[in-house]
């Protein structure tokens, strides 16, 4: 771990002021998946997340269906009816990875909120390790973030990884070889208090140290996608990942102390007696 700070969690919430959920059974952790075309994984990757979560902690999953056009939609109503800890939520059209997770993000219920890839690259066998990391931080851990180990990728890809992470150690001196795991969690009031922009999911760690906030690495395992192809382009994240960069490096030399503030009561303010 490295860095410190002095954030403090509120209680669990049990409903969302963006979308509040039809179940209001309390929950302390909310696994938000972000999707787009990617019916054939859905099923299979509910099951896991139920396998490593069932009889830990009292969580409920969050999809968001970033404007599918296949049958994911339909696929989640399915299992839905049979669990009613899932939830889906519908981008009209598609948005963006980012702003799926922001999404999911803002209507999740859960104090603590856990995030993966719906195409089953990240394997939710990892989740427990990455909550625990969050709880047993004591208000000080902002971010605990999946490192994978033996990618799956294609050379092209894991070869622009090397290059996009390499520069952005570079410049943003955040201390994380991979920025680019889906696998995170974090407390959900630190993740809505972070400046938004497209992109963000992936300048997470140095937006956490900016905040004074520590981060949990938790290496984890790296698989094929069950099926299907990437639904995020190469080209769309090139572009606007360089024009991201220098916004963060700029919010990061912009961050200033936060102060320290105390409400004076009536009872504090100095009286003033009047010398004849």
């Amino acid at each position: 771990m490295a860095g410190s700070g002095g954030f403090q969690p509120l209680p669990t919430p049990t409903t969302s002021a963006d979308l509040p959920a039809s179940d209001q059974t309390p929950v302390a952790v909310s696994i938000v998946v972000p999707v787009r075309n990617e019916a054939d994984n859905i099923a299979p990757l509910i099951a896991e997340i139920a396998a490593a979560l069932d009889g830990r902690w009292a969580y409920e999953i969050v999809y968001v269906n970033d404007g599918s056009t296949d049958t994911t939609g339909e696929r989640l109503n399915a299992i839905m009816a049979q669990r009613p800890n899932l939830r889906q939520l519908r981008h009209t059209v598609s948005s963006g990875q980012s702003a799926a997770v922001r999404s999911g993000v803002r209507a999740a219920r859960g104090a603590i909120v856990a995030t993966l890839d719906g195409d089953g690259q990240n394997d939710p066998a990892f989740l427990p390790k990455l909550i625990a990391a969050i709880e047993s931080g004591n208000g000080r851990v902002g971010l605990a973030a999946g490192q994978r180990v033996g990618r799956k990728d294609t050379g092209f890809k894991k070869l622009q990884s090397r290059i996009a992470n390499a520069v952005r150690g570079i410049i943003l001196r955040d201390g994380t070889r991979d920025t680019g795991c889906g696998l995170k969690a974090f407390p959900r009031e630190v993740f809505l208090a972070m400046p938004y922009f497209d992109g963000l999911h992936r300048f997470l760690p140095a937006l956490v140290r900016r905040e004074g906030l520590a981060i949990a690495y938790v290496d984890v395992v790296d698989r094929p996608r069950h099926s299907g192809v990437s639904n995020y382009g190469f080209f769309d994240r090139l572009w606007i990942g360089i024009m991201d960069l220098g916004g963060v490096w700029w919010l990061i030399r912009r961050k200033k102390p936060t102060p320290v503030v105390t409400e004076v009561t009536c009872t504090e303010v100095p009286v003033v007696t009047e010398v004849k």
